[in-house]
């Protein structure tokens, strides 16, 4: 695997990123890479700003981490219709070793294409629902850590800081 998933606070993950004009060959590579790295780190998501790609291509697996048996690929990933609310307790590859509960809609309406450039129109609620909007957040240079209070994320950057700098420490050893 030659990609590697982009840990916060890699600028990256802060850039909206751009519609995917036409699925070339290079953009089914991205995904197929994009699934397996999702798969390698135990996620059931993951966009491609994580990977360093600017470019609007989600991938998700609900089956997961461990069952691998339903992958899916959004092309241009659209949410509408977001109705009611729920409190979603999630983590992120791209937010190391921290997981909060984070604000939701309960269900919304997903548009989209496949790799073949066939339309996909869903409803989503649940599980579905809530990992979409976390992607797709991705895709518009949103981390799950942006929608939480000041204070948590003020405590997470401190508990980062101490952990990248023990890490720093112990590479150097």
């Amino acid at each position: 695997m030659a990609r590697a998933i982009r840990t916060y606070p890699d600028p990256v993950l802060a850039q909206k990123a751009t519609p995917i004009a036409e699925v070339t060959e290079e953009i089914r590579q991205l995904a197929r890479e994009m699934l397996e790295l999702m798969y390698h780190n135990d996620g059931i998501g993951l966009a491609a700003p994580q990977v360093g790609e600017g470019v609007r291509l989600v991938t998700m697996d609900l089956s997961g981490p461990k069952e691998r048996t339903a992958p899916r690929v959004f092309v241009n990933p659209v949410l509408s219709g977001h109705a009611g609310e729920v409190d979603s307790e999630e983590g992120c590859l791209s937010v190391i070793g921290y997981r909060t509960t984070v604000p939701r809609a309960e269900r919304v309406h997903l548009s989209a294409t496949d790799l073949d450039g066939n339309p996909i129109e869903e409803d989503a609620d649940g599980l579905f629902a809530i990992c979409l909007q976390h992607e797709i957040d991705h895709l518009d240079g949103i981390l799950f850590i942006d929608r939480i209070s000041r204070l948590k994320r003020t405590l997470y950057e401190k508990r980062l800081q101490k952990w990248l700098k023990q890490k720093e420490r112990t590479s150097s050893e």
